[in-house]
């Protein structure tokens, strides 16, 4: 994968938006489920002068929220410039639950789900949110990672602490709520 312009791509995704009411009538009802691709750590990259990663490691829906919380307003102090500050969320464990489609083939399949956390973190790709889930995580606990959200704002990476500690020798400030 080739390093991308942020101004340049949030332009052509800008196109895309107002392109989407017309594709959507022409789109297929229902598409398959596809595993998304692991993506290697040295494609991961600075794009900003302030860059930051959230570490979720957690499963708890309340200690999740106030991560969004503070994300929001981590991105209303830069006046919501995606080109000002770079956010990433890095999960695994238990906390990449909260980027799957379903948790009915998963080890929290008992858990309650909490609708509306995900239109909060999709609001938050606008502003230019990356999230990282954790490739180890799927394979040791037998999650298939075709229920990872299909959004071009989520990867899956290797590992989440090498993520993590890959974004942070890359100049990302770390960040832990709760």
């Amino acid at each position: 994968m080739t390093q991308v312009d942020r101004r340049a791509a949030l332009a052509a995704l800008a196109g895309l938006a107002s392109a989407a009411p017309a594709m959507a009538q022409t789109a297929a009802p229902t598409a398959p489920r596809v595993a998304k691709a692991v993506t290697p750590l040295k494609e991961l990259r600075k794009e900003a002068d302030v860059a930051c990663l959230y570490h979720c490691d957690f499963g708890d829906p309340a200690r999740f929220s106030q991560m969004l919380v503070n994300i929001g307003n981590h991105y209303s102090a830069y006046g919501a410039d995606p080109f000002a500050l770079q956010l990433a969320i890095v999960a695994h464990g238990p906390g990449i639950k909260f980027f799957l489609s379903s948790l009915e083939e998963t080890p929290w399949r008992d858990e309650a789900t909490v609708p509306q956390i995900w239109p909060r973190v999709e609001a938050l790709f606008k502003n230019g949110l990356r999230v990282h889930l954790c490739d180890i995580t799927f394979q040791r606990q037998k999650v298939d990672r075709a229920l990872a959200r299909a959004h071009d704002s989520v990867s899956v990476t290797p590992s989440g602490v090498a993520t993590v500690a890959d974004l942070q020798s890359k100049g990302f400030g770390y960040i832990k709520i709760g």
